[in-house]
């Protein structure tokens, strides 16, 4: 029988009961993070196998991205209304039979598919796992059960390349989809018999399916458009239906939400000038990550000729840099403010893409791709933390929750758009990726349009964010990681990427 919020959060941290549920919610997490970090690393040994386009390798990272990003708020709304054990266990089911599938594709369009089942599975998984922990967990140790959650999600982001590039070579790229299934197993049987079912007291208003709908399908409309117009042509008339389509519905979610009575998004948030501005840079320099970072396996592995393993720990350092330093560059910010963090990190972001330009045919490692990294590492180190404290600080308390996710989904469409455009930009597009000499050509054209985008964010900040006056200590203090795929998790008890689940509690 389903408990409500208030009567199920009795669990110790120490107790097994607590670890039971801390394992069930961390291996569901987990599930998502590293399968976004793992197909990158996929993609040329996907194209090969498929003899696939570059625009098909693009729907296989942007289908997975639309409906999660889509859903996501509303899967947060399900959890509540139905209950957060319930919804977890079937996004848990669903993500695994659609990795399943995904796992034995027959071609491209198949796996682009099961990619957006997967999505929807994920969506579902996503925000009702911290949204158990809340729940489930007494509030003195809550803080503790949050804290291992996120340490061990960057665990799995920073093992996840490593672990894709080793099944890749060792097998095939089938098995980074198939070793989902045992992960699941576990889930689902420690989800059954120890995760206590919890949902929001009182929660008998109606979910807000037109406006998920709206945002769904206006997101499918623009980014086909966006893809499939270098390919096939910009006045093709199902390009231009797609664009227009897209745009259409996207206006139309804007207009449901402002009159919804409970809205997925409440609009009301972007009055604040500084909610406004914190979500803008978070959408160019989330933008300029999602391109450049979609092109850089294929660059390494096609033109740098590194085996799918070397490609998947290349990032390794910048994972490790954002664990150690994250929460110091969250304490500063709360000491001095975020202004300056957050207009100096975004240039020095722009600054390791540019250095990534250098990756070609020839060097090493340490030469060539390890001072991009290290440098790339260091600007994220400097701004993700002060940017995400801004956007929650910027929002009334009570709407915390709802804040963060909307920054989540605002830095999932900014990284779904530049990987629908960035490469037709760069000049790169049909099977461009297998002719070595032009793909590294526009691939440096593509880093230098995303470092250029950086710095504008840079600007941006410096010209739009302001440091809050105190008049006493800061009233809370950041401590963050990020991992890469996805904006970062925040170890006082709140996540970008897992928050959809508290919005609907935040805004009552």
């Amino acid at each position: 029988m389903a408990v409500t919020s208030s009567s199920a959060a009795g669990l110790s941290y120490s107790s097994s009961a607590g670890r039971w549920v801390l394992l069930a919610t961390i291996l569901g997490s987990a599930m998502a993070s590293i399968d976004a970090t793992v197909v990158g690393i996929a993609l040329p040994a996907i194209g090969r196998d498929f003899h696939a386009s570059l625009a098909s390798l693009q729907w296989v990272v942007t289908a997975y991205t639309l409906t999660l990003a889509g859903l996501l708020l509303y899967a947060g709304g399900l959890g509540d209304k139905y209950g957060r054990k319930k919804i977890f266990l079937i996004g848990v089911v669903w993500f695994a039979v659609a990795s399943a599938i995904c796992g034995v594709a027959l071609n491209a369009p198949m796996l682009i598919v099961a990619r957006a089942v997967q999505g929807i599975g994920a969506a579902l998984l996503t925000p009702g796992s911290l949204a158990i922990i809340e729940a489930s967990f007494r509030e003195e140790d809550r803080s503790k059960a949050i804290g291992a959650w996120t340490g061990f999600a960057g665990v799995g982001t920073a093992i996840g390349p490593f672990l894709g590039g080793w099944l890749i070579a060792a097998v095939s790229w089938r098995l980074i989809f198939i070793i989902n299934l045992p992960f699941a197993a576990v889930v689902l049987l420690v989800g059954l018999w120890h995760v206590p079912e919890s949902r929001a007291p009182d929660d008998s208003g109606k979910l807000d399916v037109s406006g998920a709908a709206l945002v769904t399908f206006g997101l499918i409309g623009l980014t086909y458009g966006l893809i499939e117009g270098p390919a096939s042509g910009w006045g093709k008339p199902l390009t231009l239906i797609a664009l227009t389509l897209g745009v259409a519905l996207l206006a139309g979610f804007v207009v449901r939400e402002r009159r919804a009575s409970a809205p997925l998004l409440r609009l009301s948030m972007f009055a604040s000038a500084e909610f406004s501005a914190a979500n803008a840079v978070t959408f160019v320099v989330y933008g300029a990550l999602g391109g450049a970072l979609f092109l850089l396996p294929i660059q390494l592995e096609q033109v740098s000729g590194y085996t799918a393993i070397e490609a998947g720990i290349s990032l390794l350092p910048v994972t490790l840099i954002m664990l150690l330093l994250s929460a110091r560059s969250g304490a500063l910010a709360a000491r001095i403010g975020p202004r300056l963090q957050m207009s100096v990190g975004p240039v020095v972001i722009g600054i390791g893409l540019v250095l990534l330009a250098r990756i070609g045919s020839s060097g090493s490692y340490v030469t060539d791709v390890l001072p991009a990294v290290l440098v790339f590492g260091f600007g994220l180190a400097i701004n993700v933390a002060p940017l995400t404290a801004t956007v929650l600080a910027a929002a009334p308390a009570e709407s915390a929750g709802m804040a963060s996710a909307v920054n989540n989904d605002v830095a999932r469409a900014a990284g779904l758009i530049a990987v629908a455009v960035l490469p037709a930009a760069a000049g790169l597009g049909g099977s461009a990726y297998l002719n070595a000499h032009l793909f590294s050509a526009g691939f440096r054209t593509a880093v230098f349009i995303s470092a250029g985008l950086c710095i504008l964010a840079g600007g941006l900040a410096a010209l739009t964010i302001r440091n809050p006056r105190r008049a006493g200590p800061p009233r809370e203090q950041y401590n963050l990681h990020c991992g890469l795929d996805a904006p970062p998790s925040l170890a006082n008890g709140q996540t970008v990427a897992g928050t959809a689940a508290t919005g609907r509690r935040a805004r009552r």
